[in-house]
């Protein structure tokens, strides 16, 4: 990284990238378009920050095949990774089996680096999963499983809708990630829905049980909201792995730097690296 402005300020120490702990994905194309230039000037100026990349809503559908190309290279070029988000099972539902592996073989081409595998809008079983993501990792793919206690999850779903849907316990969701992690997932996406998003009370013990059963670093949370990522920060510290959307990069890493914060974690946040 080139020498940051005002280098005298202090700023909490965190490791470098490739990091496994702290890490920061993004969200790209889907509620903004996303081309090379733009995510350049997010590369350019914050990009040691950011360690992963991700579609969402099967946007790179959309897209020329040479655009998703270059910005799946421009991303490499600032050592970020890229996630396809959840598609591969909106592929398995609406093309059959045989389309996975085509799938797999577009993500590939492409320079896709990992593949996530949402479970949040359809019912898989975890025998069919576990299947789905030594699948992936066979063909030189990363699986991300997106887990959480919401069935329905993910589809911009009316809060409502979701409640009358109900919520898993948490112990099964524990359960099964430690299944997804043995059968080689590197890392575990928690679904916000129906734990800080689209409820009436924030369900903090879900959180708390995947943390203590799990740990920090093979879970990452999707915090998509200021609220959200600056209560993991705070009850967590700076180096739980998060997601969010590309337009809050600066924000939440003021918070983990202790650089900035709201009246609760003005100076609160802070690491130890000896």
């Amino acid at each position: 990284m080139n020498e940051r402005a005002f280098p005298f300020i202090r700023l909490n120490q965190r490791a470098t990238k490739p990091r496994t702990s702290g890490l920061t994905e993004i969200r790209g194309p889907y509620y903004t378009v996303m081309g090379t230039r733009y995510l350049s000037d997010i590369l350019e100026t914050v990009g040691e920050y950011v360690d992963g990349l991700k579609y969402a809503g099967g946007s790179f559908a959309l897209m020329p095949r040479i655009r998703v190309r270059e910005i799946n290279d421009l991303a490499h070029k600032h050592n970020v990774y890229v996630s396809t988000g959840g598609f591969i099972e909106h592929v398995l539902a609406r093309e059959g089996a045989g389309a996975v592996k085509r799938y797999l073989g577009e993500c590939q081409e492409l320079g896709f680096d990992v593949v996530e595998i949402s479970t949040g809008f359809i019912t898989l079983p975890p025998d069919d999963l576990i299947a789905l993501i030594k699948t992936v990792v066979g063909a030189g793919l990363k699986p991300k499983p997106e887990l959480g206690i919401q069935f329905g999850a993910g589809g911009a779903t009316e809060a409502a809708e979701l409640a009358a849907e109900g919520t898993r316990d948490v112990r099964w969701l524990i359960g099964l990630a430690f299944r997804c992690l043995d059968a080689g997932a590197e890392r575990i996406m928690i679904e916000s829905e129906g734990i800080t998003e689209s409820v009436t009370t924030w369900r903090t013990d879900v959180a708390a049980a995947i943390i203590d059963s799990l740990g920090l670093n093979p879970v990452m949370f999707e915090a998509a909201d200021p609220k959200v990522f600056e209560w993991y920060i705070k009850n967590y510290g700076a180096e739980v792995n998060l997601f969010v959307d590309h337009s809050q990069i600066v924000q939440l890493e003021c918070l983990r730097s202790g650089l900035w914060g709201t009246k609760s974690s003005w100076g609160r946040i802070t690491t130890y690296k000896p």
